[in-house]
């Protein structure tokens, strides 16, 4: 059916929709009204995002019906935010006539195809954006990142707005402006959100659909296999009894879980407990006039743990990628990690044997076709890949890892073709295989569901309270904290 200008009601009936042969919507019966406003949730895997994508006319429809799809679709989701930043950095690999891309402005990607440019404009500047407008995209944060694409589709003047976690990434005051801003458009656009966090769901939202994770059975004479989701109730918001009972479900806690040790092979060199994890002094990370950490002083002993916020753009990123030798100015600020003073002669990788870390940036750097188990593996190595042989112990330690994250029987499947949330509780394991002296989290809970965030955040409680691992915890929801962190670093923006 071709796309409505504006539609009365979208339907699809039985529709079995497929994606590649990496996942299907299978029989999904659903029903939107104009009037109404939905969150999609459930479990990471059980196809929440997939749902989403298929109002916006993604996938094949193999069996059903999919009726009155909106022809002007405002999406903005994880996986056309990846899009766009594997777009740009592929221009780094042009190499035509040796002319190195510097990427495309932000004002290009906000403005070029604007259908509001009067909106487009007072969203840049209550995001926050307009010194930002002559840089490059992709030289942008995460959350500066999301908040373009926010911008570009709330000015595109669309039919159904599709937010797949549109307040992941967000610091608190953008978090807040943006909530006023879509309850202020409620009467002219109606809205789907995916929401792994149910306590995120606005006021206005109407319906919940609940989808569960299946595995399809193969069929005779197809070899492909892969995994399904099927909306398994839907619920209205008025209906009280069955609201409550969606939350009990969204809210259960895994406990008594236990880590799985530490390879003894691979046994990481002895640090002077007298000495400092990190000390940064007067750091000071700065891009021409522009000051991003001014002066910062910070220590980080043995087993004292620390929480990193502040608003996007503060430097947080920054600030980590000096500790860990990634940044550029590291060598240029007074730095003391794990017994190296910076700039003495030691090697990059002297440093990162220390380190577990996890951040959405890595996530978008994993490109590798690799497995589940040995993207786990390859923390013992910090690498991206397995490019050595694993030994037996390392392999059963990823075999127990991933049976903590009830991920065991797929152990085979290809990284790249699991959804964000199960990709990042693999990134997550990757980081605390090896059990470091410190464990780098920044937004460790980006793009999960209530069920695998409180497993999260339940391992990260136990590694605080263990004595092997410092843990430094980047976050910007107050309701994640960790009861063992008791240091908090609060930056604030300086441009």
């Amino acid at each position: 059916m071709e796309p409505s200008s504006r539609f009365e009601s979208i339907q699809l009936n039985k529709a079995t929709i497929s994606f590649d042969d990496r996942f299907t919507l299978s029989e999904i019966d659903w029903t939107i009204e104009p009037h109404q406003h939905w969150v999609i949730t459930g479990t990471n895997g059980s196809g929440k995002s997939a749902l989403a994508a298929a109002l916006a006319g993604v996938g094949n429809i193999e069996a059903g019906s999919v009726q009155g799809l909106p022809q002007n679709v405002g999406l903005v989701s994880f996986e056309a935010q990846a899009e766009l930043i594997a777009k740009e950095l592929k221009k780094d690999d042009a190499d035509i006539m040796d002319v190195i891309s510097l990427g495309t402005p932000v004002s290009e990607m906000i403005f070029e195809q604007c259908q509001d440019p009067e909106l487009a404009s007072e969203l840049v500047e209550k995001f926050g954006l307009t010194t930002l407008l002559d840089r490059a995209f992709r030289k942008l944060s995460t959350g500066e990142t999301r908040k373009v694409m926010l911008i570009r589709a709330l000015a595109s003047k669309p039919d159904l707005l599709i937010l797949d976690e549109p307040f992941d990434g967000l610091d608190v005051d953008t978090l807040a402006m943006l909530q006023a801003h879509l309850a202020s458009i409620t009467d002219t656009v109606p809205m789907v959100m995916v929401l792994n966090r149910f306590d995120e769901m606005p006021d206005f939202i109407t319906h919940i659909a609940y989808l569960n994770k299946e595995r399809l059975e193969k069929n005779r004479g197809d070899k492909k296999r892969g995994d399904s989701g099927r909306l398994a109730f839907t619920v209205d918001r008025e209906d009280e009894a069955a609201f409550n009972e969606l939350y009990q479900l969204l809210h259960l806690k895994t406990t008594d879980l236990s880590l799985p040790e530490a390879d003894p092979a691979a046994k990481l060199p002895a640090l002077d407990p007298s000495q400092p994890l990190v000390k940064l002094t007067q750091a000071t990370i700065q891009y021409g006039d522009t000051v991003i950490v001014d002066k910062l002083d910070w220590t980080i002993e043995h087993g004292q743990h620390w929480q990193l916020s502040g608003p996007n753009g503060s430097g947080k990123t920054c600030v980590l990628s000096l500790i860990t030798g990634d940044h550029p100015q590291c060598y240029t600020n007074d730095i003391f990690v794990f017994g190296f003073q910076r700039g003495n002669g030691e090697s990059i990788w002297q440093i990162k044997q220390f380190i577990g870390y996890v951040s959405t940036a890595l996530q978008w750097e994993y490109r590798v076709s690799t497995s589940c188990k040995n993207v786990i593996i390859s923390g013992f190595h910090d690498s991206i890949g397995v490019y050595t042989k694993s030994t037996d112990q390392q392999k059963k330690i990823a075999d127990q890892w991933l049976e903590l994250l009830g991920m065991q029987e797929r152990a085979d499947q290809p990284f790249n073709k699991l959804s964000y949330g199960d990709q990042r509780l693999l990134l997550i394991a990757r980081a605390m295989v090896k059990h470091p002296p410190l464990l780098i989290l920044d937004e460790p809970c980006l793009g999960l569901d209530d069920m695998n965030r409180q497993l999260v955040l339940a391992l990260i409680e136990k590694i605080c309270a263990g004595k092997e691992t410092t843990v430094l915890y980047v976050n910007h929801h107050t309701e994640d904290k960790i009861k063992e962190i008791d240091n908090h670093l609060a930056l604030e923006k300086n441009h």
